[in-house]
């Protein structure tokens, strides 16, 4: 690497305001703010808006879209199914 050019890498405790949740790694994240950690010292502290904590991705909250029945009401408002107003339904028929 070369000296002088990179950023300060050290330990940072991340906090999910959200959820109550924290964890400490290293980052070259920095801030003004610290909080005491579980080992007793003192760590710069980052509040994020989501984590792994809050995301509903990674809870088990996320919401599953019904695809098949969004085609099938697409075809029902459009009947643009087989033997609908549009023809046979198949693309590139010659007149």
């Amino acid at each position: 690497m070369k000296p002088g050019i990179h950023p300060p890498y050290g330990p940072v405790v991340f906090r999910d305001r959200a959820a109550g949740f924290a964890f400490l790694t290293r980052s070259t994240a920095t801030s003004d703010k610290t909080v005491e950690w579980e080992d007793g010292r003192t760590y710069p502290v980052v509040d994020v808006e989501i984590s792994s904590a809050s995301h509903p991705f990674y809870t088990g909250t996320a919401r599953v879209l019904d695809t098949a029945g969004r085609v099938e009401r697409f075809e029902r408002r459009y009947d643009s199914g087989p033997g609908g107003k549009r023809g046979s339904g198949e693309r590139g028929s010659a007149r």
